[in-house]
């Protein structure tokens, strides 16, 4: 056999091994680091959105103003889906892990001592293009360490940390910063940020893929502590290296042969999903004081959206082994809508308003979720990293722009009902381009 030939067939057996044998300590370990850094990744880039209220108020701004502090986040993040996050498929999946979060770790701390709208933009740019690097690179990492059963509920599960996070956000921000100000939430977010670096040193090491495919130094060794913590025999030689053949431009690969479609329609569904989702995001929060609701009250009607998405994601998840991930997001994305629709059309009172929140929160933010996985089983290992960043990052311009956009319309005078309805019809869009992905991606082996 060729050179090519061997590193293949080496690499098909440790994908095997993974996808197989049933989940290691480590491999579970390995799903909850990121469950917990995603967690962090939502109080780091939520954080803005609980205290938006306050620094709107200190700072003097107006909601288009308020909006591009929303927005500048939501660009940082798409900077790093789609030029930081491939990097992740060349350097490793640790050492970006690293990298992204020492940056985030620094931004947010130099937000507390601040007092300039400008620096502000920047910070939150820097916060979002380290928390854009880490969501795919995670997605990339719970994929590869978990076996075929387990895959989509892994995926499904480290994204469940994100709302876990920015609930615990909205708890510490209603009871913390009317007493000590919007920096403490800041300062509090940058030190927990921070005390990651070292737990990501110690528990996640780069997948059995990646070494394999790569060949970093020491492959053979890291390979085989890897395989023995999951109870697996070593392995004796490392196949030759092959030449690298193949120069095409990332992006071009994701567009090329039968990728094209399922990439095309990834891109479409996830840029308007991130649309309407960002815009609850940012703007439930202040939407609620605007009118009238208490400012713990108003915090803890954000909070009731990310406990539905906790829910939301951790059902899709369980869900699609029985439902192809496409139906599934169809049927989320198109309930989604219809809730919202409900929000603007009728009167209600505190509770069951809080209840349709949690509702908006259990379709929009699981459906989203399902993007991720369904990313992952789209691509093949080599370029997986890349394909979830680039569908990622083209669909945080959908999330740039829904907020500014909601700021920017609700000044000139359009009501909050006649807005969510507006905001309802991408989620329509982004169901049926999931819906119409092919089902063979979603079937085929990640290998």
């Amino acid at each position: 056999m060729t050179d090519q030939q061997n590193h293949q067939v080496f690499q098909d057996k440790l994908h095997h091994l993974v996808a197989d044998s049933p989940m290691s300590t480590l491999q579970l370990i390995v799903i909850l680091m990121c469950f917990v850094l995603n967690m962090i990744d939502g109080m780091d880039i939520l954080v803005v959105s609980f205290t938006a209220t306050k620094l709107e108020a200190e700072w003097n701004l107006s909601k288009s103003e308020l909006g591009l502090v929303f927005s500048a986040g939501l660009i940082g993040m798409m900077i790093g889906c789609l030029f930081m996050a491939p990097l992740a498929d060349k350097i490793g999946r640790t050492s970006m892990l690293l990298i992204s979060t020492t940056g985030v770790a620094i931004s947010m701390l130099t937000t507390v001592i601040i007092n300039d709208y400008a620096l502000m933009l920047f910070l939150r740019l820097i916060t979002g293009m380290g928390i854009g690097c880490l969501l795919p690179t995670m997605a990339a990492v719970a994929t590869e360490f978990a076996n075929e059963k387990s895959r989509n509920f892994s995926v499904a599960f480290f994204q469940a940390g994100w709302p876990i996070g920015a609930i615990i956000t909205g708890l510490f921000v209603s009871w913390a910063v009317p007493i000590y100000g919007w920096r403490i939430a800041y300062l509090t977010a940058g030190i927990i940020t921070a005390a990651m670096i070292p737990l990501i040193m110690l528990f996640m090491p780069e997948s059995l893929e990646f070494l394999g495919k790569r060949q970093p130094k020491n492959a053979l060794r890291r390979i085989n502590k890897l395989l023995k913590s999951m109870g697996h025999a070593p392995v004796n030689t490392l196949p030759k290296k092959p030449v690298p053949i193949e120069k095409k431009a990332t992006v071009l690969k994701l567009l090329d042969g039968k990728l094209k479609r399922p990439t095309i329609l990834l891109w479409i569904g996830v840029f308007f999903s991130f649309m309407t989702l960002y815009t609850l995001i940012s703007w439930i929060p202040n939407i609620a004081t605007t009118s009238g609701m208490p400012f713990d009250l108003a915090t803890y009607a954000g909070t009731a959206l990310n406990v539905g998405a906790f829910a939301g994601t951790l059902v899709i998840g369980w869900l699609s082994a029985w439902i192809g991930l496409n139906r599934l997001l169809f049927i989320y994305m198109l309930s989604a809508s219809a809730f919202m629709v409900i929000y603007a059309n009728f009167s209600l009172s505190y509770p069951i308003l809080f209840a349709l929140i949690l509702l908006i929160g259990f379709s929009v933010q699981g459906g989203m979720t399902g993007f991720y996985p369904t990313a992952a089983r789209v691509y093949p290992h080599h370029i997986r990293a890349s394909g979830i960043g680039w569908a990622m990052g083209i669909g945080r311009t959908g999330a740039i722009a829904g907020p500014a956009l909601f700021g920017i319309i609700f000044d000139n005078g359009v009501s909050i009902q006649t807005l969510f309805i507006i905001f309802s019809v991408p989620l329509i869009l982004s169901g049926a381009a999931a819906y119409f992905i092919p089902l063979r991606n979603l079937k085929q082996e990640t290998n």
